[in-house]
Order: structure tokens, then sequence, then C-alpha cells
């Protein structure tokens, strides 16, 4: 199927795309779009990464504020833009080297349903969890990275039905908002973060206000909108009303089956590991979109049940019946390891099957030859 996209976003059309077509000139021939996509994600997980290393359990900012390094902030900021524009040339660079495949699309929006995850995750560190004075509970936390999820999954679930992708506004300015974030950690240092704003109110709450409102009252029903105008105009990708909202199951199984174990875990799962709970969260959930994105590009039904569903069931299961006992974090810790590997696994499979299927080579522009 071609690929179409619709960007409406005041920002990214005045003032960042004049921008990308100014860095992509820079951008030798020979380079493979796929490359460019990829080493954007690599930025963004040696990134995470680092802030882990610094922060492992999102305390920093808010008990020990020099904890982080000042360069550390600053190279967040640097990767978080470097990550943008080549998310955002990749495709410019496909179109001005002729090489635009569904690989490509596949690849671009497959590393984007993961690197949403890990922004938000790599961003927690800066406004550091609930202290008592300061921070962000973990309950909010994994309630935020929920909704920016929710907002990813609307995208791709409305293109499943309509065909388009209407680039949804949040992301230039989410991307902006992170940028500036980490710069003004860097000059001014975590305090920022920790002093009220406005009628005792922090820059943290007023960005998830922000965050709700945007989801709430432009995303979603932007998303309804457009579902419904195709429907309108008999564009609609599938008749039945079981069909279109078939792809929706498998997340919101996911979002409850997670809810469940957060809220009556008898160890207090998010408390006592919230960096790796919502690391599993982001990976799960990037497997499940990018099954709906292949079956949105290559016009097949999603399954009902993703198959992660199964053994995260046993899991939460075998958590709040207390029968994991105190092995609770260490079965959490080997879950999201096997995930993980799961989903690096399935994206390489995925990857060469589409590689040698058309014939093209992932990093490389230059032709297979064929047997």
């Amino acid at each position: 199927s071609q690929y179409s996209a619709v960007d409406t976003n005041p920002l990214s059309v005045y003032i960042m795309q004049p921008i990308w077509n100014k860095i992509i000139k820079i951008v030798p021939l020979w380079i493979a779009p796929n490359l460019l996509t990829f080493s954007g994600f690599v930025m963004i997980l040696v990134n995470y990464f680092l802030i882990s290393f610094y922060d492992w359990d999102y305390t920093a900012s808010g008990t020990s504020p020099g904890l982080v390094p000042t360069w550390v902030w600053l190279f967040s900021a640097f990767t978080t833009f470097c990550a943008y524009a080549l998310d955002s040339i990749d495709g410019k660079h496909a179109r001005r080297t002729q090489s635009s495949t569904p690989l490509g699309e596949l690849f671009d929006h497959g590393l984007d349903s993961w690197a949403t995850s890990i922004f938000v995750l790599s961003f927690f560190s800066v406004c550091s969890r609930d202290n008592g004075k300061t921070g962000v509970s973990v309950y909010t936390m994994y309630i935020y990275l929920s909704i920016v999820l929710f907002n990813f999954m609307c995208s791709h679930w409305e293109k499943y039905n309509t065909g388009v992708l209407f680039l949804p506004w949040g992301y230039d300015i989410s991307q902006v908002v992170l940028i500036a974030a980490y710069l003004l950690t860097g000059a001014v240092g975590v305090e920022v973060w920790q002093k009220p704003l406005l009628f005792g109110y922090y820059i943290t709450d007023a960005l998830v206000i922000l965050l709700i409102g945007f989801s709430v009252f432009l995303s979603f029903p932007q998303t309804l909108y457009n579902i419904h105008r195709a429907h309108l105009k008999k564009t609609l990708k599938n008749d039945s009303l079981y069909e279109g909202l078939l792809p929706l199951v498998s997340p919101l199984l996911l979002f409850i089956l997670l809810t469940v174990w957060v809220v009556l875990s008898p160890g207090n799962i998010l408390a006592k590991q919230p960096r790796l709970f919502l690391w599993m969260v982001g990976v799960a959930f990037s497997n499940v979109i990018c099954k709906v994105i292949i079956c949105q590009m290559s016009s097949t039904r999603p399954e009902l049940f993703h198959w992660f569903l199964f053994p995260l069931a046993l899991v939460v299961y075998a958590a709040i019946s207390g029968l994991l006992g105190w092995t609770e974090e260490a079965v959490l810790a080997v879950f999201t390891a096997l995930v993980t590997a799961a989903h690096v696994h399935y994206g390489v499979c995925v990857g060469m099957q589409l590689s040698e299927h058309l014939n093209i080579y992932i990093f490389s522009l230059k032709k297979r030859v064929q047997e």
C-alpha cells in the first residue's frame, strides 16, 4: 500500500520543516535512510542508559540534586534533538534517494513505537519521584506513560482504519518541550523543577495537565473525527465495527493486566522497581503496536489476543495471588529481560524477512544480487 501521512501542525510546518530541509542537504546520498532512523534510536537508547546509570530509581533529582552531572542533561538535549532530526529527515532522504520501501516505513514506525516510551522514561529522571516534598509519584509516572502510549496507539489505529497517518500535533511539541526541559535543567540545575512556579503548582504539574489536556481534548477527538470523516466519505478500510475495533483489544487488555499488577501487587512492585516495570510496559506495548502496524501495512487482520498477554497474565496472577512472594522483583526482572529479548528478536526477524522479500539491504542502498 502507498504510504500517506498528513501533517497540519503549524510548529512542524512553519518552523521545523524548513530546518529539516536545510539539514537534509548535508546528508550524503549513499547513506541508507534506515541508517538515519536507526542512528536516532541508538542515540535515544544510549542517553536512556546513561541517565539510568546515574539515577536507577528516579530519586537523584529529588534527594541529591547534583548526582546527575550537568553534562548528562546537555547530552540529553543533544541526543533528543538529533533523534528528532533524524526521525524527521529519514523519509525525506528516502524520497531523495528514491529508496522509499514498506521496510523503511515499518522500521521508522516500529522504532518510534519503542522510542516513545524511552523518551518519557528518560524525562522522569528530570522531575524525580515523589519524596514527600517534591517530585512525581510512581503511579503518576505509570499513568503519564500510559497516556503517551495511548496517543501513539490512536494515530496507528486511525491509520489502520483510514489508511492515512495524521501526524499527531503532540509529537513536535513534545520533542521541542523535551529539548527545552533538558537545556533548562543543564543551565539551572534540577532545582528548577522543585520550586513552585505559580499558585503552589510545579512545572511538572503543568506538563502533566498539558499532556492530559492534549490527549483528551485534541488527540483523541481528532482521531475519532478523522475516522468518522472517512466513514462518511466511504473510504474506511474496514466495513464492520468489530474489524475496526479489533486492533484495540490487545493494547487494552495489556493495559488492564499491567494496571491490575500495579494496583494489587503485594510487594508494591511499581514503587520497588519503577525503572524495570515501566521499561517492560514500554517494550510490551511496542510489540503489540508493531503487530498492528504490520497488519495495517499488509492489509491483514490482527489477531484478537497478542501472545504476550498469556505469559503476562500468568505472571500477574502469580504475583497478586501471593504465589511469587519475595521473588516478585526477581520474576519481574526475568520477565522484562525475556520480553525485551523477544521484541528485539521479532524486530530482527521481520526486518530480515522484508529485506529478502523486497530484495534490498536494510542498511545499504546497494541492491541484493538475485540468486
